[in-house]
């Protein structure tokens, strides 16, 4: 309520969901500053808490949660979301919502293939193997399992795992790395935002694994990898596959499938031509569809269009 009286007035209010209690939070906020509240869904929730074992659908906090996400999407003036999966969804269920793509997208001028330096790579890997790359929240969304079962698989190859970042399942990803003695997976400190760049334009394959289908997921990874020049080994299905095997810039595989994980790693490790392809391939579509200042502005274009 005190921060309230230091916020001058607006003309739109954007809150982010999840955490869908922010909805209150910004309802509140709108009614008091008259500003049109913008609901932008980056997950649609609590549907992915479900699919990922976080509540159960016959529990009561799933069905208050689902009677706020309905008093989000009905007092909002715009509901934007992340994906086309989400906005489909969405007015499937809320067609009298108005909606609009807002997708995540990348700075291309940030991330970008002039990033990577030997210096930075010397960091990732102390000699000459290929690297594969994780960045990122070591969460229960990621399935990094899968990551340790494909490293343990391939370790005949010249190739090197590294997962940099924290998250509550760090430490139970090392200890099993450990026992398993995966000599070829290093686990990094998280680093600084500036430092992203750099990092993922100096890895030879960017992994972005989801531990099951999350309706609407499209991980912000996989743009930058694309904007990168680095070609992607995708463990999902949906909309993020679909992008990955629309503009030919990576392999895709559904999560669990260990098996085609492992199969995807060993034809991009013998085939560098194939990683340049299809690294190319996704700087070219980050560029012309991806692109967030370009998103903005469209998005700009069309609140000032209903202002």
């Amino acid at each position: 309520i005190v921060g309230s009286t230091q916020i001058r007035q607006m003309d739109y209010l954007l809150v982010e969901s999840p955490p869908l209690f922010l909805g209150l939070a910004a309802m509140w906020l709108s009614a008091l500053k008259r500003a049109r509240m913008i609901f932008n869904v980056s997950d649609l929730w609590p549907e992915s808490a479900v699919r990922l074992g976080v509540l159960k659908e016959d529990s009561l906090a799933f069905r208050l949660s689902e009677k706020l996400e309905s008093y989000c999407y009905r007092r909002a003036w715009l509901v934007t979301g992340q994906s086309k999966t989400i906005l489909a969804d969405i007015n499937d269920r809320f067609p009298r919502c108005s909606t609009f793509h807002l997708s995540n997208g990348v700075d291309t001028s940030k991330f970008c293939p002039e990033r990577r330096s030997n210096r930075t790579r010397a960091l990732l890997t102390p000699d000459r193997r290929l690297v594969v790359l994780y960045a990122g929240l070591h969460g229960l969304a990621q399935g990094l399992d899968q990551a340790l079962e494909a490293a343990e698989a391939v370790q005949d190859l010249n190739f090197q795992f590294v997962l940099i970042g924290d998250g509550p399942e760090k430490e139970a990803l090392a200890r099993r790395a450990r026992e398993r003695q995966l000599k070829n997976v290093r686990f990094l400190d998280p680093v600084p935002a500036h430092e992203m760049p750099a990092i993922i334009a100096s890895a030879d394959i960017i992994l972005v694994p989801l531990k099951t289908y999350i309706p609407g997921a499209v991980p912000s990874k996989l743009y930058e990898a694309m904007a990168s020049e680095r070609p992607v080994m995708l463990v999902a299905d949906g909309e993020a596959a679909d992008i990955v095997r629309t503009y030919d810039a990576g392999l895709a595989v559904r999560p669990g499938n260990i098996s085609g994980l492992v199969e995807g790693l060993r034809a991009l490790s013998s085939q560098p031509e194939a990683r340049q392809r299809m690294g190319v391939n996704g700087r070219r579509a980050a560029e012309r569809y991806f692109d967030r200042a370009q998103i903005a502005s469209e998005f700009v274009k069309h609140l000032e269009a209903n202002l």
